[in-house]
């Protein structure tokens, strides 16, 4: 859907909160504040957590959840939604309850799981985030760990990857286009593609972008997930193209990296410098 006037527009994000800025609903409103857009949060769980990793989880009550996303719908011009961390099936069923009604984009980040290994979703919530978020969503943006939990395919070499993604769009009716994020596969190669699959449209096949890009070698990846998700929501509202907000977001991630390659960010993972963005 073309937007005629974005700037009146605004995305929210329903999502955990990361006190060391670099993911969660802080990465989030950094990367729509750089790219010009106007966002909002709803706090799906606190959490402890640095640069070294994630120490403790603290769930929001599912009721003050679906409160707060009510209360951002019911006034603020919302055509975009981006979800990151859920982290229960009781905060998947009332988010999911709270946007059943909402026509515009759903762009899920399925997180399930931080970078060192502390789960971000609790195992026996899969099947509540799926029923109640995933079949909601109108963009998914899975990793390759992530596709492969969703799909129930491997996702080991490039093909089977899309062919997972494509396999979505049969279990998903509400899907329009899905991001595989290439990152996890080939990590010994120097080169990262990534994957734009849009739900066929009458007698059409299904449209395949791909985008390949160079492996940067920093430590400075913290976030990285989010920032991407919040970045293709950003670009959509602005543009209302799927692939032109496909590359951007590519492009977006692929210049924080390199800004950030030098820098030293806290003393482990560093975030990504999202005030060192230029457009």
């Amino acid at each position: 859907m073309k937007l005629s006037s974005p700037e009146t527009h605004a995305v929210l994000s329903i999502a955990g909160s990361d006190p060391s800025g670099g993911a969660g609903v802080q990465a989030d409103l950094k990367t729509f504040a750089v790219l010009g857009v106007y966002g909002c949060a709803a706090i799906t769980c606190l959490t402890a957590q640095n640069t070294q990793g994630v120490s403790a989880t603290l769930p929001v009550d599912p009721d003050f959840v679906r409160q707060q996303i009510h209360l951002v719908l019911n006034d603020l011009p919302i055509t975009h939604v981006k979800t990151g961390m859920i982290y229960s099936g009781a905060i998947a069923e009332a988010v999911g309850e709270a946007l059943a009604d909402f026509k515009g984009e759903i762009i899920c980040d399925p997180v399930m799981m931080a970078s060192d290994g502390h789960d971000l979703l609790r195992p026996d919530a899969g099947g509540s985030f799926t029923r109640h978020l995933v079949s909601h969503a109108t963009v998914l943006t899975p990793n390759i760990p992530e596709l492969t939990l969703l799909s129930g395919h491997d996702c080991s070499r490039q093909e089977e990857a899309r062919m997972a993604g494509l396999s979505l769009f049969d279990q998903f009716e509400n899907l329009q286009a899905v991001v595989v994020k290439g990152g996890h596969q080939n990590e010994q190669r120097d080169e990262i593609t990534d994957t734009l699959l849009l739900r066929p449209t009458g007698a059409d096949a299904h449209r395949i972008l791909q985008q390949s890009h160079r492996r940067i070698e920093t430590s400075n990846t913290h976030g990285t997930g989010c920032t991407f998700a919040s970045a293709f929501a950003a670009f959509h509202l602005l543009t209302g193209n799927y692939e032109i907000s496909f590359q951007r977001a590519v492009n977006f991630i692929d210049q924080l990296l390199k800004r950030g390659a030098s820098l030293t960010i806290g003393k482990g993972h560093g975030s990504l410098p999202h005030h060192l963005y230029i457009p």
